[in-house]
């Protein structure tokens, strides 16, 4: 195992980075984030991490990375929405790829030891393959999110490749938990469930709600990250349960759990979305040692409990 002083946490204001960042303040190793603050949110910021208001497409982004020299770096800074992707290519492709570019090419440059890329394992594949997806399935990514994310790791491994930027890709699946905002399409349904129904507004379901997702527990997922940092993972790691859950289900779940008692609100159903996900996450269980550990009911009686507490439902 490598041992790492130094970390730099791109998106670490915002929901899975902020996590990381507490878990490695909590392995003693000195924490950099940089965040624009686009989705991401000052109050989830640790108080023991250096903090850098910057955008990835910054100009000035090679020459702080370099200034910093991180031992490893999680790049997790990323435009989320595969809607806004389907309406805007282009922007979603400017931070998507070549922010990841400008980070992992100055990582490279600075002698970091670890490169830690969060992809998606739920947007990396169509509804040509039956679930759950290993990492052996060729990707064919049906959105530009998903496009982009897939340039984004081959990309990644030109810089292991000739640079010798030791990097872990992990493709997460949808994952949820604590701190998790508004925004994003079925990453975010958990959230947006709870938060509305808490707050006594109603929720609508795209499309018929029988598209499946796999959903992940946020701590999960940070086990993962860390597992990869430590053993000095390098490849594509799928992080996910590999069960089917549509969105049918979740409402009822989390209308339970609420006590709101709505009625299924159905609209359109959305462009570039798969049916149905899920993935096989044997690879992490055998190079990593990871498994997940929180059920989804568990999980989603700590989200819904954590929003009660924590999020305004005025």
């Amino acid at each position: 195992m490598a041992k790492y002083k130094t970390a730099l946490v791109t998106g670490g204001a915002g929901f899975i980075g902020s996590h990381i960042v507490d878990a490695l303040i909590k392995r003693r190793i000195k924490v950099y984030v940089i965040d624009d603050l686009s989705t991401g949110k000052k109050a989830n910021l640790n108080p023991n991490a250096t903090f850098y208001k910057m955008s990835v497409l910054d100009p000035g982004i090679t020459k702080l990375v370099l200034k910093l020299k991180p031992d490893v770096v999680f790049h997790l800074a990323a435009l989320l929405d595969v809607r806004c992707s389907v309406e805007d290519p282009p922007s979603d492709a400017r931070t998507n790829i070549m922010g990841t570019l400008h980070i992992a090419h100055a990582a490279a440059k600075a002698g970091s030891k670890k490169f830690v890329f969060t992809s998606s394992g739920g947007a990396m594949y169509s509804d040509d393959i039956r679930p759950p997806f290993s990492e052996a399935v060729p990707a064919d990514p049906i959105s530009p999110y998903g496009i982009a994310k897939r340039s984004a790791e081959m990309y990644l491994q030109f810089e292991h490749r000739i640079h010798g930027l030791s990097t872990a890709i992990i493709r997460l699946a949808n994952v949820y938990g604590p701190r998790q905002a508004l925004a994003g399409t079925y990453a975010g349904v958990i959230s947006k469930f709870s938060q509305n129904m808490l707050a006594g507004k109603p929720c609508v379901i795209t499309g018929t709600g029988k598209q499946t997702r796999d959903y992940v527990y946020v701590g999960d997922v940070v086990r993962a990250q860390m597992l990869a940092m430590e053993k000095d993972a390098t490849g594509i790691y799928h992080i996910g349960t590999g069960v089917e859950t549509n969105v049918n289900q979740l409402f009822k779940k989390i209308n339970a759990l609420t006590g709101a008692k709505q009625k299924e609100t159905h609209v359109a159903a959305c462009q570039g979305e798969v049916m149905r996900s899920a993935l096989d996450a044997r690879k992490a269980r055998k190079e990593l040692g990871w498994t997940p550990e929180v059920s989804l009911d568990d999980g989603l009686k700590r989200t819904v409990d954590w929003f009660a507490k924590n999020v305004s439902t005025k």
